[in-house]
């Protein structure tokens, strides 16, 4: 499972001209799944990004996390953050999971996320045409994969 986490002051998704998920101060996090992940990738993840200190403290230092900081979240379901391209132009999304092994792990990710945060996450929709907004703060952008959490 690999995510790419970005605070942001504010973010949303649109489907078919109609805003779905709308935050102002918190994460957008896109999520990319491989057929070998599983529900231990889901908790080590959602804990993981949950607890990240990247947030400013009363000292403008980054050392709080969404919880301390009480933000909101958008998960974004994203395949093509496991393409290859090693070889040509076109990227492979060979290693990305299909839909009957993806959504089921996409759900129950945002069931966890929920309850490591005690609060509901906004989402998009997989498998949608998305336009996803979003003011980076800081910037500040984390890739984790679950893979490396050894």
């Amino acid at each position: 499972m690999k995510a790419i986490i970005q605070r942001v002051s504010k973010a949303s998704v649109t489907i078919n001209n109609k805003k779905v998920a709308d935050i102002k101060n918190g994460l957008l996090v896109l999520l990319g799944i491989v057929n070998e992940d599983t529900s231990d990738d889901i908790s080590w993840l959602s804990k993981k990004i949950c607890n990240l200190r990247i947030f400013n403290d009363d000292q403008g230092v980054m050392n709080t996390s969404i919880i301390n900081n009480k933000g909101d979240i958008i998960i974004v379901s994203q395949f093509t953050l496991h393409a290859s391209t090693k070889k040509g132009n076109r990227p492979s999304y060979i290693k990305a999971a299909k839909p009957d092994i993806a959504i089921p792990l996409y759900e129950a990710f945002i069931k966890q996320v929920e309850t490591d945060l005690n609060k509901k996450v906004q989402t998009g929709q997989f498998g949608a045409d998305m336009k996803v907004e979003l003011l980076n703060d800081g910037p500040v952008t984390i890739i984790i994969d679950s893979k490396n959490k050894e």
